[in-house]
């Protein structure tokens, strides 16, 4: 890791009265940058049984199991558990397998003392098809925004830094992670690798943060400068707003968090990812005088904050201009589709 000075992101408390008198959803619901609350799943009986050891976690995820069986990624010692591309960018250092969870947590428990041992590691898997009820017992407060809850458990790993679009609340139950977070203006100095190719389905970084190549990637210095850093222990929790790049490494012989992604916009509305491919389709293949001029119009139609800007046309006829319900996006959305063929 660079040696540089970072900044944590802002830190509360469990016991802090800023989130005692708003309540968790209230209190994320009007946060626009990370949040770090230590301790705030640290009564969790999951958080409790991993305090006595890995032997007496696996048990107590045991005790949950019914026998599913889930993608894991095996990676060899030597990559340092970077999960990342070949050399030549045309596959990956990685291999994925299906197993029982129940065995992977067994390989876990009989490689946690060997240092050399290569990573295995279960990720975004969704905790109530894996261990059914295990939420309800170690519940988070965050019902009203009806979250998914995923676990990602393994032994040493790095995640290269991404972004994803819903917001995202992580729960270390056991373990340590280091994460490295980068607001979405840091894109253009991230080196960010293919969009349509990638390891796990969001474009990473092609920044090596053990040990980043300065001469090829000369940007990342800059990234640096605007990087937030925080080691989050057993119990604690980090908000981790839409967009923003986030490094996630693992440090222990097992690690364990589950964490909650949640959209403030209906499931109706669709996935924003979806505009930038085809913005790079149509848009990005124009001559620079017509880019421009899309980039005014959109800002005109899209990224304006004045909401009386379309009052001079009548509600009935503002279409998407206007207030977007569940039936006006599936009749724009077939109008989209007719002017799509070609």
């Amino acid at each position: 890791m660079w040696q540089h000075d970072c900044p944590a992101p802002d830190m509360i408390n469990a016991d802090d009265s800023l989130l005692l008198d708003k309540g968790l959803t209230a209190l994320l619901s009007e946060c626009d940058k990370p949040l770090t609350i230590r301790q705030l799943v640290a009564e969790w009986p999951l958080v409790k049984a991993a305090q006595l050891g890995n032997d007496a976690l696996c048990r107590y995820l045991a005790g949950y199991d019914k026998g599913t069986v889930v993608d894991a990624i095996q990676l060899p010692a030597k990559e340092n558990g970077r999960m990342f591309y070949n050399d030549a960018l045309s596959g990956f250092n990685f291999t994925r397998t299906r197993m029982p969870f129940k065995k992977a947590l067994d390989k876990l428990l009989s490689e946690q003392n060997n240092a050399e041992a290569d990573t295995l590691y279960v990720g975004s898997t969704t905790v109530d098809t894996c261990l059914p009820n295990l939420l309800s017992g170690n519940k988070i407060g965050l019902d009203a925004l009806d979250p998914l809850g995923t676990l990602w458990i393994g032994n040493k790993s790095r995640i290269a830094a991404h972004y994803d679009a819903p917001d995202n609340l992580i729960c270390v139950a056991s373990g340590k992670r280091r994460v490295t977070l980068f607001p979405p203006s840091q894109a253009k100095n991230l080196y960010v690798g293919p969009l349509h190719f990638t390891p796990a389905g969001q474009s990473i970084s092609l920044v090596d943060f053990h040990q980043p190549d300065f001469k090829k990637y000369p940007l990342f210095k800059e990234a640096i400068s605007n990087a937030l850093v925080i080691d989050l222990c057993p119990g604690d929790a980090l908000y981790i707003p839409s967009m923003w790049w986030h490094h996630i490494e693992g440090t222990e012989s097992i690690n364990l968090l589950i964490n909650f992604w949640w959209r403030d916009i209906a499931a109706y509305i669709g996935r924003s990812e979806n505009i930038l491919y085809h913005a790079l389709l149509t848009l990005k293949q124009l001559p620079a005088p017509q880019r421009k001029a899309w980039r005014d119009l959109f800002d005109y139609y899209v990224f304006d904050d004045n909401t009386a800007r379309f009052d001079h046309i009548p509600p009935s006829k503002q279409g998407p201009l206007g207030e977007i319900d569940e039936n006006t996006a599936r009749q724009f959305r077939a109008w989209l589709v007719n002017n799509l063929k070609y």
